[in-house]
């Protein structure tokens, strides 16, 4: 896909999103690593979102999944932060630090460094929660450069989540 049609299927995720968030009654909130805020922007990108958009939060950094969403350091040194455990804890988090109903967290190795044996750049983790329900997360292997897998990490975690929502 290109970025033009790239942007377009993610405007329109976001839009179906914002329309099974209100039939609910329900917000959201994102923990984002190498998308860097842009699942929160998109989504923010949107007028009124504030009625469904409840926060995001960018832990880039170990730390921060630490401080920020309560992701146990033993769990990053035992799988790593690009992990379907890490992708899981973190969205596990941003609930647990939030009012939302339901959250989307997204970590991986968007390049062109990063990667290890084992974990390719375009490797990503995305993991979808909400409450009183399992944690779902979904391993992905992107292609492009960093700003094509980042891209695709958006456009995949808001369809995910949009998924959870369908009945």
């Amino acid at each position: 896909m290109s970025a033009a049609s790239d942007d377009d299927a993610i405007a329109r995720s976001v839009e179906a999103l914002a329309a099974a968030l209100r039939q609910r009654g329900w917000t959201m909130c994102s923990a984002e690593s190498c998308t860097g805020g842009l699942i929160a922007a998109a989504c923010t990108s949107l007028a009124g979102s504030s009625d469904w958009f409840e926060r995001g939060m960018v832990t880039y950094s170990n730390e921060a999944k630490f401080e920020l969403l309560g992701v146990p350091a033993a769990l990053l040194a035992a799988h790593g932060a690009v992990s379907a455990e890490v992708a899981c804890a973190m969205a596990e988090g941003a609930l647990a630090h939030s009012p939302a109903q339901v959250s989307v967290a997204v970590t991986g190795i968007a390049g062109p460094g990063g990667a290890t044996p084992g974990k390719p750049v375009g490797t990503v983790w995305i993991a979808t929660a909400a409450r009183g329900q399992a944690t779902q997360p979904t391993g992905l292997l992107l292609a492009g450069d960093r700003a094509a897998v980042r891209r695709q990490s958006v456009l995949k975690a808001l369809q995910l989540l949009l998924q959870r929502l369908q009945p």
